[in-house]
Order: C-alpha cells, then structure tokens, then sequence
C-alpha cells in the first residue's frame, strides 16, 4: 500500500454498476456461533441472519492479492438473536485474501477483538478502514460501539506493520457525537481528513493536521440525511474516492425506512460541496440483497489497468428473510459498466 493511492483512482467509476452472481464473504452458519476465523461452510448450512459478515474494506497488496478487512457478527452470552438483535450482538474484524477479486481465502486469526479495540469484553468494532502512513505501516480507523448502537459510538484507530497483528492507538480520533463508518483520506504531508456518519445529521467531515491524529469537525455537513427519498432515514457510511483529474467521487448507502437501504452516490470538485446522484447506483432485489445494499467499498480491477480502468464494489447485503426485514447479512459485489444511467444496467443476483 501507498498513502498517496490509498482511495485515489484513475478514473470515476461512474453510477452504472451490475452485480455479480457470488458471495464474496459467506455468514457463518447458525450451528457455529463461535467460528473459527479462517472457517469455511457449506452453502447449504442453515443461515437465518443469527452471524453476519458486513463493512467490507478492500486493500492492494502490491504483489497481485488484495487483503479485504470485515466485520463478522455473532451471539453474545445471553443473546442468542445474534446480528437479528444487533445491539446485543458482539463483533470483530477479520480479513481474507484474493488473487483475482472474486475467491477470497479467509486468514488465520482475529485482526482486531471488541477487547483489544477499546469496546470492552462483548461491544463492537465495525466498519474498518485501513490507510498507508507516509512514514511506514498501516492505520486502521474503525467505528468502536460498547453498547446499544443509539447511546453513541466513536472513532479510535490501530495502528499495524504487517497488516495483521495490530495494536490500538491511545485515545479517540473523533468522539464527543455519535459517529460510525469512518473513511480517511491523506491531502498532503501531515494533514488528514476523515469523514464518518453522525447519527441524526448524515455525513460530516473532520480535519487533522497531526498525522491523523487528533480530529477537529469541519464546519457544515457534507452528505444530510432526508434530502432524498432513499435516504429519509438515515444517510452513512462514506466511501470517498479522490479522482486522478482531481474530483471526488462519494458512494453512501441510504435507508428509506428500517427494512430497506441502497447505495448512492454524489460528486464533488473540493470534497466538501457535494452534489447528489437523484437516483440509487445500487437497489435492493435480489437473492442476497432482496432488503438492503449498505455499506461498500470500491477497489480498481486489476486485469483494467489505466484511465478507461473498470472497478468492482463490495458491500453488505441483506436478504430480509428474518422478522422486520431482518436476515442474513453477507458481502457480495457488483462490478462497474461504464458512466452511464445506473437504471439501463441494475440486474439481481
């Protein structure tokens, strides 16, 4: 990885996307509420939305595999809902590799526990987002939760030089709010700037000129909640690509009401001022995403090198098969077609 690349692109990857006919990162299945993380499982296990794999965050390797860091929810004692029950369920972040962006292998042990990421024994940390630090080694900001997901979460970080053994950072990188789904960008020498949800406002941004250590909120919101109806619940989880020619490109899921979320997109010239897409990029329907498209990110093709490169999106997706909508939560991928109108190339899974 490099801090100048990390979530910078060749080209924008546009609002037409089609999604491809496979799971990326299989749920565990209901029997194995205490998974080995390097598991594998049939597909025919009975899943019913008890674990889930979500926040996908995909990174280069520099030797032809990607590394993609995740969220993996399970029981906690005396809440055997699990992920159906999120506020009483527990977290991790994992990861699994690929050669080709499709067959990801999960790797051995846990990248970051609820206990090791400051959330106590049985809290969550979720939604990881690893950057390169322009003095060596990796940074991952993550969204760190010990309670119900209403009485506030923060932003804190850990720091790593290989990638998988990682130690947390002392003290929170942006707290004082109810904050989630980080996503950091380096604009040059020490300074930083991170965007994350607030819950009740939409997506807002903060400035650090330490390195990325110390946040200070930036005037305004960037993306408001309610402005479209997609997004009349809640607006969240940023993925924020700086284009090569020096635009921006915002994807962010949307929910319309508790049982249905998509993902939208914006543009912007300065990362600041953000002009909404009027329609979703991707729409719930399928099999595995039959409820909700939430939160994703975007990594570059490797076999479409260059300014005309294509992209693949990875995000959580559910399939409502469980009460209220709820269901089994997995991450799966749709691939880019070209910056035409979203609505000619939406196919289900």
């Amino acid at each position: 990885m490099d801090t100048a690349s990390t979530h910078v692109v060749c080209s924008d990857p546009g609002i037409a996307w089609k999604k491809d006919a496979v799971v990326a990162i299989e749920a565990p299945p209901d029997i194995d509420v205490d998974p080995d993380p390097a598991a594998v499982w049939p597909d025919t296990d009975s899943r019913t939305g008890i674990c889930g794999a979500v926040t996908p965050n995909v990174v280069d390797l520099g030797d032809g595999r990607h590394r993609m860091y995740y969220t993996q929810i399970v029981p906690r004692d005396g809440f055997p809902e699990g992920a159906n029950d999120y506020d009483h369920a527990t977290t991790r972040i994992l990861s699994s590799v690929s050669w080709d962006l499709v067959a990801w292998t999960p790797e051995p042990g846990v990248r970051l526990s609820p206990r090791d990421g400051g959330a106590g024994k049985v809290g969550r940390v979720v939604s990881p987002d690893v950057v390169a630090l322009p003095a060596g080694g990796l940074r991952m900001y993550y969204e760190c939760c010990r309670g119900a997901q209403l009485e506030g979460a923060t932003i804190r970080s850990a720091q790593s030089a290989d990638g998988l053994t990682w130690f947390r950072e002392e003290g929170y990188r942006l707290e004082g709010g109810n904050y989630s789904a980080p996503c950091a960008l380096w604009t040059g020498g020490e300074t930083w700037r991170l965007y994350c949800s607030e819950c009740g406002v939409g997506i807002v941004s903060a400035l650090s000129e330490d390195g990325g250590l110390t946040f200070e909120r930036e005037p305004g919101v960037r993306i408001r909640t309610g402005e479209l109806p997609e997004e009349m619940l809640t607006a969240f989880a940023p993925e924020v690509l700086r284009i090569a020619s020096g635009n921006y490109r915002l994807y962010y899921a949307g929910y319309s009401d508790k049982t249905r979320a998509s993902i939208l997109a914006a543009e912007s010239e300065d990362g600041l001022a953000w002009r909404k897409v009027p329609d979703p990029v991707v729409v719930p329907g399928g099999r595995f995403d039959a409820a909700k498209c939430s939160e994703m990110c975007v990594v570059a093709l490797p076999t479409s090198p260059g300014p005309a490169g294509r992209y693949r999106m990875f995000y959580e997706a559910c399939d409502g098969t469980a009460l209220d909508r709820r269901g089994v939560w997995r991450i799966v991928s749709a691939t880019s077609v070209g910056n035409k109108d979203s609505a000619d190339h939406r196919e289900t899974l």
